[in-house]
């Protein structure tokens, strides 16, 4: 049973990664510009803008809160990123609400911190063998050392292999995050936080 359940995940992980390499690619429906960026509405109308991660709270806490129940249910998800125009999918085990935002952690010398820092934009996928969670999101990064130590108390297995106060370890919170609930016998859910 264990292997279907890991088949599915891993099946539903590269789904999303296909569905993120044709937000990147531009498949979307929005233009591609001759520099490889996809022209939406969006950045056509809004400047960038600095978050700041202490002061950043989620729009919808409650649904921040079964988000993060579901992926620890899991005890796995699967994250997708992109490496150019070729989707990334790894699974990942860290999410930990802290501060009002949800937040997952890596390392700075993995290749999946050097994609999120090229493109912060990611979707997630976990299975719990009835249902699926997928969520896209944009991650920011949070420097400080308290929200480090934070993650890394509430994963005390990580701290073989990272630290609060070295520069390797990294943790971002899901900005902007739009999960759907779904399973094959209920209507999906959809949420934002």
């Amino acid at each position: 049973m264990k292997r279907i359940i890991l088949l599915a995940g891993f099946v539903l992980a590269l789904l999303a990664g296909y569905a993120l390499a044709r937000i990147f690619n531009g498949q979307n429906g929005n233009k591609k510009t001759d520099d490889g960026c996809t022209a939406c509405q969006a950045c056509e109308t809004a400047a960038p803008s600095a978050v700041n991660p202490a002061e950043y709270q989620s729009p919808n806490p409650d649904h921040m809160q079964s988000v993060r129940d579901f992926l620890h249910k899991t005890g796995y998800y699967f994250i997708a990123t992109a490496d150019g125009d070729q989707p990334q999918v790894r699974p990942f085990g860290t999410a930990e609400i802290i501060e009002g935002k949800l937040y997952i952690q890596t390392g700075h010398v993995k290749n999946v911190a050097k994609q999120i820092a090229a493109n912060p934009k990611v979707a997630i996928c976990a299975y719990d063998g009835e249902r699926w969670l997928r969520i896209t999101a944009t991650l920011v990064e949070d420097p400080r050392v308290e929200v480090k130590k934070a993650m890394l108390d509430a994963n005390p297995g990580l701290r073989s292999m990272y630290d609060e106060n070295d520069d390797n370890t990294a943790v971002y919170f899901l900005k902007d995050a739009k999960a759907t609930f779904n399973s094959f016998t209920a209507a999906p859910v959809e949420v934002d936080f």
